[in-house]
């Protein structure tokens, strides 16, 4: 696909012309496409020509002309997938911080050893190359079950209904919607239940890519059409003959580039930047948007003609808190995709853990559910999920409600688990109101310092304390080694 990074390309940003070659000569010998830019006009002119991103970006931190923390900016709007890494002669703290909080992906200080760089470099591609495999199996589950993302509400079992009623046309789909609400993954289901499913499906977000390339990355541009055009490209459409095209957000889409959409949706031929003859295509197209497009129209920010051309068939998705009886499969749905991932053997969720999720109110729908999954999979210690190991947002919307898990359910319980629960729900919340302080916690708690030690390990629950070195929380809770409470003995 067209907008995806250059496995082996880097750019290499720095205003002092000796080291600026040395790295360009040492990285090509490795084997890199490297380009070289002498400061942060030419490096931003380079990331935006670029017919696709930079792999990695390797820039200086001060410049004459610009920051390359400005620049670190510039290269992650264009693509997420690109890493960077910050070199400066200035290493103070602050700014390694800063550049990390922007997304850096390292920063290293001058003078370094080359062979220190050269590694920093290839464990940059190594977690995009890690991120892609997870994205793309992500996309194959994805691909191979497109309907068990869409629930089972009765909004979404006619949301099922209708994508296989317009799956076998070519008749353009928009999906809109809260963001976060899976628009992609429903446009992704009526592209698999079509008969166009062993062809590309591809993906452009239209606020993603610059206003100046968005021409060049739908319909392609000829070798030398402009700066840094050192190749024939074919475009989205031309790449995804006999499939399907999402254009997702295309409400962000400029107005001079609609109007060009909209010839391609009528005349169903491309023209490419810098070339003379147009080529037919076959080619379904899908648009998503989360944007008010009506009023967008009245605005008239958005074409007339081009939402008439693009809503011919409209999926309207609910969000995620208005339709919660998805939220169970989802989950687990979820769960079972990111314990594979994770290679973690995790049955499922507690009692309460499901009507925490359940009582969220998710302004982030869908893809903020998927998230809270991974996370809990990914600081679960046992094979079930708990309350306390979902985000403090989720356990704080529970803590409102009323407390449910004191109740029997109908179909009974296991009391052990049921008890266990309680208990480390409390431990969790009396660490919480004591800033993980444990001699405040045990004090609130009415236990020993031992005796909520005890409890911690039989939860599994690594919490530090903030105040206490783990030497001197060992001298203390050693002046009870020797008896062993009541407490632990009922527990145990």
């Amino acid at each position: 696909m067209a907008s995806n990074a250059r496995k082996r390309a880097i750019l290499v940003v720095d205003d002092e012309p000796s080291l600026r070659d040395v790295l360009t000569i040492l990285f090509r010998r490795e084997g890199f496409d490297v380009t070289a830019a002498p400061g942060f006009q030419s490096a931003r002119e380079a990331i935006t020509g670029a017919p696709s991103p930079y792999g990695v970006v390797l820039t200086d931190l001060l410049m004459p002309d610009g920051s390359g923390l400005d620049l670190l900016t510039v290269a992650r709007q264009r693509s997420a997938q690109t890493e960077v890494i910050v070199m400066t002669a200035h290493g103070a703290l602050e700014t390694a911080i800063e550049a990390m909080r922007r997304g850096a992906y390292d920063f290293i200080t001058k003078p370094f050893a080359n062979s220190e760089l050269r590694m920093l470099v290839e464990k940059a591609f190594e977690k995009r190359a890690l991120l892609a495999e997870n994205e793309a199996l992500r996309a194959r589950v994805d691909r191979d079950h497109p309907r068990d993302l869409l629930g089972h509400s009765e909004a979404m079992r006619r949301i099922d209904d209708l994508i296989h009623r317009v799956a076998s046309s070519r008749t353009t789909v928009l999906v809109t919607g809260e963001s976060g609400t899976g628009k992609e993954r429903i446009a992704r289901a009526i592209h698999e239940s079509s008969d166009r499913k062993d062809k590309p499906f591809l993906v452009v977000n239209c606020g993603a890519i610059p206003e100046t390339l968005i021409e060049s990355e739908l319909f392609g541009h000829d070798k030398g059409a402009f700066t840094g055009a050192t190749s024939r490209t074919l475009g989205i459409f031309r790449e995804a003959d006999g499939g399907t095209v999402l254009l997702d957000e295309v409400g962000e889409l400029p107005t001079a580039m609609q109007v060009k959409l909209l010839r391609v949706l009528q005349e169903r031929k491309v023209r490419s930047v810098g070339g003379s003859n147009e080529v037919l295509i076959d080619v379904r197209v899908l648009a998503a948007t989360n944007r008010n497009v009506e009023e967008m129209v009245k605005a008239g920010t958005f074409r007339q003609d081009l939402y008439y051309r693009l809503n011919v068939i409209r999926v309207e998705v609910p969000p995620l808190r208005e339709r919660k009886s998805d939220i169970g499969a989802l989950a687990e749905y979820f769960l079972a995709r990111c314990a594979a991932e994770h290679k973690k053997e995790i049955r499922g969720f507690t009692p309460d853990a499901l009507r925490a999720l359940d009582v969220y109110e998710y302004p982030g729908n869908v893809r903020e559910l998927e998230n809270i999954i991974e996370r809990a999979v990914a600081l679960v210690s046992g094979p079930v999920i708990g309350l306390g190991d979902l985000a403090r947002e989720i356990s704080g919307a529970a803590a409102q409600t009323t407390p449910a898990l004191l109740e029997l359910p109908a179909e009974g319980c296991n009391l052990d688990e049921v008890l266990g629960e309680v208990e480390r729900r409390i431990v969790l919340q009396a660490l919480e109101r004591t800033g993980g302080v444990r001699t405040n916690a045990a004090r609130l708690l009415g236990v020993t310092l031992r005796s909520l030690r005890y409890r911690l390990q039989k939860h599994a629950l690594d919490v530090g304390d903030p105040e206490r070195s783990s030497e001197k929380i060992e001298a203390a809770e050693g002046l009870n080694d020797g008896q062993e409470s009541s407490e632990e003995k009922f527990f145990r």
